[in-house]
């Protein structure tokens, strides 16, 4: 055997090693931050307060007395600064599996099970999505992720809208806590909305190509020099943060200071109307918040007179999107592509709410 093989032979064993030690730390990453920061936190919620109280806690969004807080900055500040302490742990994690799937997992992977424009694809991504529990926004880093790794479009926003819409552990808290009608209605409509609104944008899409100045700038995961991998690594996550955290802290801020205008009181008689069922959709489909919070906010508004459609209005859209998440993944999908999910979301939030008046 001559030395050139040698040394070929040793240098792709090299590379198998680093591609396969990629892959490695990517799953620690993803199971170790998926079981602190999701599944432990949301099995004692579940059997210390879902079970036996019937309730999660309070709501972020309106108090107790079913109200939000007038326009003002202390309440804009209040909002962000309960916003941030219930998901920068889920923000880090995103931010994290987002950067690292761009570098550790290989993009003949992510075709293979990603990359199809059938519902296959749409609906493996589906399935990834269950574990992660994310809401849109934490979703959404991963979701550009695996856009810039060639996953289709139709497969990559099934994943966005299927880790908050099917998220398992909101679904048990909504049974325990809503009542099972209300989870059963979140699941059917929840599959109608991710994989309904995935396939349909990956039908306006026709298979377009992300540009190429969100792609990192290596040919593919077989040139894996390891000097270059910690570099690329972080240009990803330098990308991811800076279309992620101005999001948060201005869009969400706004947001926190005008939700008065935004929650009107459960018990104006307009809003038990279609008007309300209207209005209440399209908020939902814009307003951020953390996973599982529609449940107490629901919870508390229909204590105060809300009726079931709007009702249904809010447990569909106030989780599956929102102004901030749309901002973060707009480097993964083009323009006709956000807007295809941001009127879809509201859309079936409106049918949603007049079906509610029939079957919740």
């Amino acid at each position: 055997m001559s030395l050139n093989t040698i040394k070929s032979t040793k240098n792709n064993s090299n590379k198998r090693l680093v591609k396969y030690g990629l892959i490695a730390v990517f799953l620690l990453v993803m199971i170790i931050g998926l079981y602190n920061v999701k599944w432990n936190p949301y099995y004692h919620k579940t059997i210390e307060k879902a079970i036996p109280k019937h309730n999660i806690g309070t709501s972020i969004i309106v108090d107790k007395a079913g109200k939000a807080p007038a326009f003002s900055i202390e309440a804009a500040k209040k909002y962000f600064i309960d916003y941030f302490n219930a998901v920068w742990k889920a923000v880090v994690l995103g931010l994290l599996l987002g950067s690292l799937v761009q570098v550790a997992i290989p993009r003949a992977w992510i075709k293979r099970a990603f990359g199809g424009q059938g519902l296959g694809s749409t609906a493996a991504a589906g399935a990834a999505a269950l574990p992660g529990m994310m809401c849109s926004c934490c979703a959404a880093p991963v979701a550009v992720g695996l856009r810039k790794r060639s996953a289709s479009v139709n497969s990559a926003v099934a994943f966005f809208l299927g880790n908050p819409v099917l998220n398992p552990a909101t679904i048990i808290f909504m049974g325990f806590v809503l009542g099972w009608n209300y989870a059963i209605f979140r699941v059917v409509i929840g599959l109608v909305m991710v994989f309904g609104i995935a396939t349909f944008a990956g039908k306006i899409s026709e298979n377009e190509d992300v540009d190429l100045d969100v792609i990192p700038d290596y040919e593919d995961e077989e040139d894996l020099e390891v000097g270059n991998i910690f570099i690329r690594w972080i240009k990803a996550l330098w990308q991811l943060i800076i279309d992620t955290i101005p999001a948060y802290v201005v869009v969400v801020t706004i947001l926190g200071a005008i939700r008065v205008w935004l929650f009107p009181m459960a018990g104006a008689a307009w809003v038990n109307s279609i008007i309300g069922i209207i209005i209440l959709a399209i908020t939902g489909t814009l307003f951020v918040i953390p996973t599982a919070a529609e449940i107490p906010l629901i919870q508390t508004l229909l204590s105060f007179g809300l009726t079931s459609g709007p009702a249904g209005a809010l447990l569909m859209t106030l989780p599956a999107v929102s102004l901030p998440s749309i901002l973060i993944i707009r480097r993964g999908f083009s323009r006709k592509v956000l807007v295809s999910v941001v009127a879809g979301v509201a859309a079936i939030g409106i049918i949603s709410g007049i079906l509610a008046n029939f079957i919740l």
